[in-house]
């Protein structure tokens, strides 16, 4: 579900650009349709449909700056409610036929969205929803199907979007969405090979003389009155660090890949993992989970964690080599 465009202002600018990138949408969805097997006629009759709906559900949605704003996204509410909000949809129903638990606290991250969703309820046929979700569907499965579907994707998402004139090759798009599936899988390959452990011990190291080091700092700055060095010290001892890979692998044995269609181990990977996320719902969080895969170049602070996180796949030369001087290794982390 959500918005096949970018964001709010996709849909509600009046300027000509964006008038000709909604054109260029409904053209997008009538191909992707067409694929699918509808009639040409009926495929264009439901991408306009398609816009409307979802021309609908931006009207209620924040802005791009109005998005930035960390206080605004956090709506602590029950599910009643969320029940309130939207009264048409029965989100008990919901939770029912999905298997899952009352979810009790929620984070309701745009409350203004969902009032207006529940208008839109009320005023799409349900055909329209059909179509829409219909959509959606192979909107969010196009990259894993044939290439008519993968190359009208791209024409559109990456060309007409965003300006990219020429697709990945294909071995580049298979390992990406392997590692998107299975990258712990695929990770435990790859630190057997390019980050044993005498590496992850040297590199944490390295970011605990660091810490020390900022610390020092802390401590010595005369422009931080004396409450704000201790709150900034505390916050520093909490600080976690991770480094190369998990200390514990994630278990893939309930996900079934075989040499079936690619298209439906694409899937079931999906389904295994959304199924892994909805399991959380009224748990702990587990704080050892890593937001990134082992052979990710990259890196990230995660602030409501506070934790630092360095994937295998950014230690390796020029940013991080076992086998050179600290200085340079502290220059390149």
């Amino acid at each position: 579900g959500g918005l096949g465009l970018p964001d709010r202002d996709y849909y509600t600018k009046t300027d000509d650009a964006s008038k000709k990138l909604r054109e260029q949408y409904v053209q997008h969805v009538t191909k992707m349709l067409t694929l699918l097997g509808e009639t040409p006629k009926a495929a264009a009759e439901h991408a306009k449909a398609i816009l409307a709906l979802e021309t609908a559900l931006a009207q209620g949605s924040r802005t791009k700056v109005e998005l930035r704003d960390p206080q605004k996204n956090y709506n602590k509410m029950k599910t009643a409610d969320l029940q309130t909000l939207t009264p048409d949809f029965k989100w008990e129903a919901y939770f029912k036929e999905s298997n899952l638990p009352d979810p009790g606290d929620l984070n309701v991250g745009q409350p203004d969205f969902f009032k207006g969703a529940n208008k839109v309820f009320a005023n799409i046929s349900i055909n329209d929803w059909k179509e829409y979700f219909r959509w959606h569907l192979v909107h969010a499965c196009a990259s894993e199907l044939s290439a008519d579907f993968v190359n009208e994707n791209f024409n559109f998402y990456e060309t007409a979007l965003r300006g990219t004139k020429q697709i990945k090759p294909r071995w580049k798009r298979v390992v990406a969405s392997t590692d998107g599936s299975i990258g712990e899988a695929l990770g435990k390959l790859y630190v057997a090979d390019y980050f044993p452990p005498e590496s992850k011990a040297r590199m944490l190291d390295l970011v605990n003389n660091l810490r020390s080091a900022l610390a020092d700092r802390i401590k010595t700055l005369e422009w931080m009155d004396e409450p704000t060095k201790q709150a900034a010290l505390k916050k520093l001892a909490a600080f976690t660090v991770k480094i190369g890979y998990p200390d514990k692998w994630r278990d893939y044995s309930g996900l079934q890949i075989d040499r079936g269609p690619y298209a439906l181990n694409a899937i079931r990977a999906s389904v295994f993992d959304v199924h892994r996320e909805l399991n959380k719902i009224n748990k702990p969080v587990d704080r050892s989970e890593w937001g990134m895969t082992p052979p990710t170049v990259n890196a990230y602070y995660n602030p409501k964690l506070n934790e630092i996180v360095f994937p295998a796949g950014i230690l390796q030369p020029p940013f991080f080599n076992p086998n050179a001087d600290d200085a340079l290794n502290y220059g390149g982390i």
